[in-house]
Formats: C-alpha cells, structure tokens, sequence
C-alpha cells in the first residue's frame, strides 16, 4: 500500500492548520502534565498493591478517579493520603470501597465538609483534615467507634458540640489549633478531661477593642 501524497484527500492537514494554533503550546503542555499526573496516580495504585497504603498525596486532584476504585478493588487499604490535593468532597462510595482504612489524612485540601458515610468506617483510628475550610467540627469526630485521634487545625472552625466531645468513647485527642473558636466555647473545650483538646487563645479582632464585655 503506497504512503499517502499531499494529492490523498485528508492526508494533509490544511494550510491554517499547518501555521498552529497559538494555544497548542500551552495545550500540550497541559496535556502532559496531565499525563504525567495519570502514570504518578496509576504508579501508587499500584505500590498499594503491594504495602496496602495509598499514597494520592500531590496529584492535581480535584477528586477521587474512579480508575483508582477500580485498580484498588482487590486490595485492602489500611491507609490512605489524599493531602496535597484541591479536592473539595469525598463521595459516600469511598467508605464502601475502602471500608478497612485506619488512617485518613484529607489535610491541604479544599473541603467544607465530609459525608455522613464516613462514620460507618469501624476501623479508622487517625483522621487529618487540617488546612481545609470547615466552619463546624464534623460529627464523624465523636461517631467513628475506633476514631482516637482528630486532626482539625488550620481551618475555620467556629462551631464544637462540647458536650458530644466529652460523650466520645474512642476519641483522646483533637487538634484544634489555629481556628477562630469563640472565647466561651474555648473555655469549655479547656474544661474536657477527654479528649484532650488543643486550642489557640484567640486574638481579638479589632472592632472588639471597642466593646464592653
């Protein structure tokens, strides 16, 4: 079979093709950083296989790929790192996929909130979701049976169930450090005997200085 000419009809691209789209650079360069992104993800699917810690941290992830649900199906994760990310929620399936997990570290991320789902993860032991955006401490903190330690600095935490704290069975520690939790709440959370609990004094804000307390 001869090699096409410049005759064959589509052979050749036409001549405004031929001169290149000024985006194809940066186009090209998306898609193989892309493509880089997909073999480091595939690469540590794949030593989970092996060690049954997956390792996702710093992967331009702005969620959890099916593909990896699907190359993760036969082993039995103890321990997953999804920090480093821009992932904004974890879907409910996670807890059913990865149901042996005892240690999950969400931290440097995007997230607000986590799925109800969650508590139903009987073997977690150690959660991190510092360096994220939740207003409220989530409820999975006093709900997970095996959950010991909680890892919840650096967000904007404004909202604790105090009393669900001091009611947690499994809970010894909450690191909550750096959020803007109110003068009040802080002193009750000082007051726990367990769990112990870590807090910022918090500053006041300016407007503050004004008011008589």
């Amino acid at each position: 079979m001869r090699p096409p000419t410049e005759f064959d009809g589509g052979a050749r691209m036409p001549a405004e093709a031929e001169e290149g789209d000024p985006r194809a650079p940066a186009m090209m360069i998306c898609a193989r950083l892309a493509g880089r992104a997909i073999i480091r993800v595939v690469g540590r699917c794949e030593d989970a296989q092996e060690n049954s810690q997956l390792d996702l941290s710093e992967c331009q992830l702005m969620q959890v790929p099916d593909a990896v649900y699907h190359l993760m199906r036969h082993t039995e994760l103890k321990s997953c790192d999804l920090s480093g990310n821009v992932i904004t929620k974890i879907p409910p399936k996670f807890t059913v996929k990865f149901s042996l997990i005892t240690d999950l570290n969400l931290s440097n991320n995007q997230m607000a909130r986590l799925p109800d789902e969650l508590c139903t993860l009987a073997c977690l032991e150690r959660l991190d979701i510092s360096h994220n955006s939740f207003v409220a401490l989530p409820h999975i903190a006093c709900q997970c049976p095996s959950l010991h330690t909680m890892l919840a600095h650096h967000n904007q935490i404004i909202e604790v169930d105090v009393d669900r704290l001091a009611r947690s069975r499994a809970l010894e520690y909450v690191d909550l450090s750096d959020n803007p939790i109110p003068k009040r709440m802080q002193e009750d959370l000082k007051q726990l005997s367990r769990p112990s609990v870590s807090i910022s004094e918090r500053e006041k804000e300016d407007w503050e200085e004004d008011i008589l307390i």
